[in-house]
């Protein structure tokens, strides 16, 4: 008798112009690395028909095709939180999400953006002093980033968006989960680099599609490291920038790795082995014929 047909899977990704994204691979290929049948697809809401016009349309028609999850990126993450049944506990103080399972019927809300930044902060630039880092932007992923230093034991954090009431919600939300810490918010870009020790990009300044810097190169200093949560391009023109300084740098790519790991875990149950994704996600960056979708 033949052994029972393992269950197969069905994920996306939801997002706006993400066309270069490598979740699809980096899932399906350490899933396939377990012998487990799984799809994973882009669903991006710049390229779907018109009549998919919100993301409340698209959540439903991904539980009406039976989707068993779906990571979700800039800029839905805090915008899908109050269409979801449930919220992690990190997902209810973040007010972010970035992973929803799906089991009978009912929507899970998860972020896994957190706990993947800890992990490239940790391998990437394990000795460098937390104690007082700058933070541009405060929108789903940065909830998550500055959570993260918190979590590692930044005690003065200063976050600077363009969209202040924006920096002011995540300053007042953060204090509130950690009142011992000075989490505050800056007028401008200098302002909030002033004595820093380190410095995270969590905008989307950068990006392929959002090109440029997000702050001026001469407010980078050596003593700074950088850390930008951008992965294509592997580096950015901040990263360029502060490289050329002699800043001690990481990109987005560890992030990207280990909360793709994190998801994968609670979509299926499975211990991925985050070097070997690390393995393939390298070797997927580097052929030539993946560089227009990377």
């Amino acid at each position: 008798m033949s052994a029972p047909a393992r269950k197969s899977y069905l994920l996306g990704l939801i997002g706006l112009g993400i066309g270069g994204s490598r979740s699809p691979f980096l899932h399906e290929s350490e899933a396939a690395a377990h012998g487990l049948p799984l799809v994973y697809r882009l669903l991006d809401m710049a390229q779907l028909q018109p009549g998919i016009a919100n993301l409340a349309t698209l959540l439903g028609i991904v539980r009406a095709l039976g989707f068993d999850g779906v990571n979700v990126t800039h800029p839905f993450k805090r915008e899908i939180v109050p269409l979801l049944d449930e919220l992690s506990d990190e997902a209810t103080a973040l007010g972010a999400v970035n992973t929803v399972v799906i089991r009978n019927g009912r929507s899970i809300g998860h972020n896994t953006d957190w706990s993947g930044f800890a992990a490239a902060m940790s391998a990437g630039l394990p000795d460098v002093s937390l104690r007082k880092v700058t933070q541009l932007g405060a929108g789903g992923a940065g909830a998550a980033t500055a959570y993260a230093l918190l979590k590692l034991g930044t005690w003065q954090l200063t976050v600077y968006d363009a969209n202040a009431a924006r920096a002011n919600e995540l300053s007042t939300r953060l204090q509130a989960l950690f009142p011992d810490r000075d989490i505050t918010t800056a007028s401008d870009a200098a302002v909030a680099l002033r004595g820093a020790h380190g410095l995270v990009q969590a905008t989307p300044v950068g990006m392929i599609g959002h090109a440029g810097s997000p702050i001026a190169p001469q407010l980078l200093d050596s003593s700074l490291w950088v850390a930008d949560i951008i992965y294509t391009p592997a580096e950015t023109a901040l990263l360029a920038e502060a490289r050329k300084l002699g800043c001690r740098t990481i990109n987005g790519s560890g992030m990207v790795i280990a909360q793709a790991a994190n998801a994968l875990r609670l979509f299926t149950g499975i211990e991925p082995d985050i070097e070997r994704m690390r393995r393939s996600f390298e070797t997927k960056a580097s052929d030539p014929a993946s560089v227009s979708a990377s």
